[in-house]
């Protein structure tokens, strides 16, 4: 949503007007509030001025005269709508603070989600894996994301502050030698799940968003019958158990009401050839602990813990498994929807999921991805041709 758009709801109260024949259209007719007690000539002022209006007749945008009763009316609108024509139901998360785990360049799910975001009014904080912080920062600095950085009102995305994060280790206790030794890791610091939460909190006291934009699999195009323990290890590692620990180490900051949103992809539950190394039993188990931590983070802080399984997406993370733009090339012949899937449409879920919106959801499964979960049978096989 626009951030044009992301004014917070009122409710205006006036006397009753019953269309004798159809409704007026939202279009043409806006909230009204009128300045006089009785009948007589309305006029159309503030939506914010409510007074009693007795007998009124006027002429809608269909020619259909509009009657007051002796019933209230209740609307409510955004003050954008004021300005504009018609009616909204804005995403509207001003004065909101999001951290978004594992956003590394422009082209993947994590970063449409942060823009989501963004053009809803949110904050923006970003967790950086801490051998591509540096690249990704000078790529920022340069420009070189402008054009994505656009938001649907022509500004472009703020970034507040970008920190370095590997998910894969809790605390400095935690990382190895080698890892401390690593030249790719010089020069950072406070990069473990624990550090960072810690950073954040002393940078800006607490967050409402959290989301979960990880994955990493070592041996992703093994399949599972040829995957060691150590990498099906390091896939359940990086792409499930990440998640809970960055809700262990931040839910003490953030805000009751407020919302997590994790990534997943329908391997969890069907099988997909190719998608190896232990990644289908991380995402299964990325799913499961979705519905536990719903009611953990529920009862104890009041939190929304929801995940999206997206469809296939080209970015540069996913070239990794190597079939790629076979999986986006079957999701268009076969899902229900025959488009491409964009990752702002992912986005726009998560903003939704983020937002009070979706007050009352949690602990679910939200499937973005043309529809393609629903199919049983591939449409463009050779075995069903006519």
């Amino acid at each position: 949503m626009g951030a044009s758009a992301t004014a917070g709801m009122q409710m205006v109260a006036a006397r009753p007007c019953v269309l004798s024949s159809q409704r007026i259209l939202a279009s043409r007719a806006s909230v009204l509030g009128f300045d006089r007690g009785m009948c007589g000539e309305p006029r159309f002022g503030s939506s914010r001025h409510v007074s009693s209006v007795g007998s009124l007749r006027m002429k809608s945008g269909l020619g259909a005269p509009l009657r007051c009763s002796s019933k209230v009316v209740t609307r409510a609108m955004s003050e954008a709508s004021e300005k504009s024509e018609g009616f909204g139901l804005p995403i509207d998360l001003r004065g909101k603070r999001a951290f978004i785990a594992g956003v590394a360049d422009d082209n993947g799910y994590g970063w449409a989600i942060a823009k989501a975001l963004a053009s809803a009014g949110a904050e923006i904080l970003l967790g950086t894996w801490v051998p591509a912080l540096n690249i990704f920062e000078t790529s920022l600095r340069r420009g070189k994301f402008d054009e994505s950085r656009k938001l649907p009102n022509g500004s472009l995305m703020e970034i507040t502050k970008v920190y370095p994060l590997d998910a894969v280790y809790d605390t400095p206790e935690d990382v190895p030698e080698d890892v401390k030794a690593n030249k790719r890791y010089a020069g950072a610091s406070n990069w473990t799940v624990k550090e960072v939460a810690e950073s954040v909190k002393n940078d800006f006291g607490s967050i409402d968003i959290l989301v979960h934009s990880l994955a990493n699999g070592p041996e992703v195009t093994k399949p599972l019958l040829e995957t060691s323990r150590r990498g099906y290890l390091a896939a359940i590692s990086a792409s499930s158990y990440s998640f809970v620990s960055l809700l262990q180490h931040f839910l003490p900051i953030m805000n009751p009401g407020g919302a997590t949103v994790s990534l997943t992809y329908i391997a969890s539950e069907r099988t997909i050839p190719g998608y190896g190394g232990g990644m289908s039993s991380a995402k299964a188990a990325l799913e499961s602990d979705t519905m536990v931590l719903a009611f953990e983070a529920g009862r104890k802080g009041k939190i929304r813990v929801n995940t999206i399984s997206a469809g296939p997406l080209g970015s540069r993370a996913a070239k990794a498994i190597g079939f790629i733009e076979k999986m986006i090339d079957y999701s268009y012949s076969n899902a229900p929807l025959q488009k491409e899937l964009l990752a702002d449409e992912v986005g726009s879920v998560a903003a939704f999921l983020a937002s009070p919106l979706a007050s009352a959801v949690t602990g679910s499964v939200v499937y973005v991805d043309n529809g393609l979960n629903t199919m049983g049978l591939a449409v463009d096989s050779p075995t069903i041709a006519v």
